[in-house]
């Protein structure tokens, strides 16, 4: 405990080795859904599903593991939603390339991230994002986790009318999650440690006894590994055709995990005025993840936001990333027993993170339009392109539109014009995706 203490700097960050570590279980269970989803995605392009479930586990533990030893952060990384869709559907399924020659393209990326990160490009990039937007960042990210929790919990469903609309109230998941919400916001009003991990829980029991929950055993041998290690073809990722799809990856890891760690941290207060004290080294874990991740075999690991879940349950240093990266690493051998927690177990925890992290806009200057439109366009992007890069994207290329067309040019930082004129090629070059 007092080697813990030393290394981690506990009673500095007012935490201690419990509560680390209960954030550390609360932010597994709430991102644990990706060990079985990333291979269901990446098995649509055509890898070995059983090798790619080895590697989404290992490829976590090791990028959460460096950001909680090196960085000492509670920010815990595993391969990205979106982009591993984006990986699978657009780049393989869509432009015909394979997966091989993807997986090539993410190591590349994910070589250019990690060069920046080392040359301090990317902390410069971080610290030039102007106040309103990185408040903005915060409060985006929280309506990102609350719509991918109300929909984890079948509160709100498709619509081919109005895009979105009311689910099913009626079914098991909704009315568990709901029960699970109130549980969670009571008893973390009432000051009881560790109240998100008992709503999960509660959650997850009651599943099996009204949501038709079956349990599966605890534990099973890892398959290999071998079908996707070391299979990625960096030479056919070096061809004209697809470094347009090594500049969309590198963009998108860029911002989406430059997002989620300013978010998370703001809602830590790990800042000081303003900026994240060991972010160059928070940038190196993530950027070494990505190239890591790519050599045994999935796409893009990243930031995530499920992080939050974990520092609103106390998780203040990286003794609560590295608690995560253990379980990741216990789950290939204990994979029934995380596949045990349905997604709705971990939606009021979501859900009541982001109802935490919107209350930031009330520092948003209000009565200035050209901070504060750019703010609320950065929170709103987010959640309705279901993308944190996109709301970034265009956070930074309205802030510095409305400054030019205002006479106000001069308030914007150098680093900003370059990121939003980027973007504005980005978007009209290469489209969308």
């Amino acid at each position: 405990m007092g080697f813990l203490e030393r290394f981690f700097k506990l009673k500095e960050q007012g935490t201690d080795v419990r509560t680390e570590l209960l954030a550390g279980l609360t932010t597994f269970l709430t991102m644990a859904y990706i060990i079985f989803v990333n291979p269901s995605i990446l098995g649509d392009a055509g890898m070995p599903k059983d090798a790619v479930f080895v590697a989404t586990c290992v490829a976590a533990a090791m990028g959460t593991l460096i950001m909680g030893l090196y960085a000492n952060y509670p920010i815990a990384l595993a391969p990205g939603m979106g982009l591993n869709a984006y990986f699978a559907y657009t780049v393989v399924l869509g432009m015909g390339y394979t997966w091989q020659a993807a997986l090539g393209a993410v190591c590349i990326s994910g070589m250019l991230f990690l060069t920046i990160s080392v040359l301090r490009i990317r902390e410069m990039i971080v610290n030039g994002i102007p106040r309103s937007i990185r408040i903005a960042i915060t409060a985006g990210i929280g309506l990102f986790l609350g719509i991918i929790a109300l929909k984890n919990a079948g509160i709100v469903a498709p619509n081919p009318a109005t895009y979105i609309t009311l689910g099913n109230l009626h079914k098991a998941p909704a009315i568990l999650a709901i029960v699970g919400f109130f549980i969670i916001v009571a008893l973390d009003r009432l000051k009881v440690k560790g109240a998100i991990l008992i709503g999960i829980v509660a959650v997850t029991i009651l599943s099996f006894i009204f949501g038709g929950n079956k349990f599966n055993g605890i534990v099973s041998a890892p398959p290999s590994v071998d079908p996707t290690l070391f299979k990625l073809d960096v030479s056919a990722a070096l061809s004209i055709g697809i470094l347009n799809v090594v500049l969309v990856f590198f963009l998108v890891e860029l911002f989406d995990a430059t997002g989620t760690l300013m978010g998370v941290a703001t809602r830590a207060g790990l800042l000081k005025t303003g900026k994240m004290e060991r972010l160059n080294k928070a940038l190196i874990a993530d950027s070494t993840a990505i190239v890591g991740g790519a050599f045994l075999g999935t796409s893009s690991t990243t930031a995530y936001i499920e992080s939050a879940a974990g520092v609103q349950a106390g998780g203040r240093t990286g003794l609560t990333a590295v608690a995560v990266a253990l379980l990741f690493l216990a789950c290939l051998f204990i994979a029934p027993l995380a596949g045990a927690v349905p997604a709705y177990a971990t939606a009021p925890a979501l859900f009541y993170v982001a109802c935490l992290m919107l209350r930031d806009l009330s520092e948003v200057d209000w009565e200035e339009a050209t901070e504060s439109v750019p703010a609320v366009i950065t929170a709103l992007m987010m959640p309705f392109t279901f993308s944190i890069a996109n709301g970034v994207a265009f956070g930074f290329i309205s802030f510095a539109g409305l400054k030019l067309f205002t006479g106000r040019a001069k308030e914007v930082p150098i680093i900003v014009w370059i990121i939003a004129a980027i973007f504005v090629f980005r978007y009209i070059y290469l489209g969308a995706e």
